[in-house]
């Protein structure tokens, strides 16, 4: 087991844009179906896997791009140092100063570490000025207690 770790920051408006943070549907629509729900099963099958956006699910970052990686640990406390760095760095940004408080993003890291102990995975998002969305994830690798059949993204 190991953990990979994802970054993204970007317009809200654009994190909103659900449809592209979902994976497409394993069958196509049936015959005779709107062109509406053609057109957004299409828009699925081309833009989930490359892009950038933040899975729905945060074990889909393991079929993202290879390059969206931020770093990866064999133990999760590394990963969870990750997490507090990340913290660290975007905690003046973000909007809401009772988030910036440091004895709960003490409390953020340490639950971070005891579910990257046990397996599971860790997902933050947080709204900066602006307004902007950071999404920190840390996904468990081989195997994803969610998804065990998705394939580590490095290899």
């Amino acid at each position: 087991m190991h953990h990979h770790a994802y970054l993204w920051t970007g317009p809200k408006v654009r994190f909103d844009q659900e449809a592209l943070r979902r994976p497409p549907h394993p069958e196509p629509p049936p015959p005779g179906s709107g062109p509406e729900l053609i057109q957004r099963y299409r828009a699925a099958v081309a833009e989930f896997p490359v892009s950038e956006l933040p899975p729905l699910e945060t074990a889909h970052w393991l079929v993202k791009p290879r390059s969206l990686v931020r770093g990866s640990w064999a133990e999760p406390d590394g990963a969870a140092e990750w997490v507090r760095d990340r913290l660290d760095v975007y905690a003046s940004r973000f909007a809401a100063p009772a988030q910036r408080d440091r004895d709960r993003l003490g409390g953020l890291v340490a639950s971070a570490r005891q579910r990257l102990a046990a397996g599971g995975d860790v997902s933050l998002g947080f709204y900066l000025e602006r307004p902007v969305y950071l999404s920190l994830a840390v996904v468990t690798c081989e195997p994803n207690r969610a998804r065990p059949g998705l394939p580590c993204p490095l290899r």
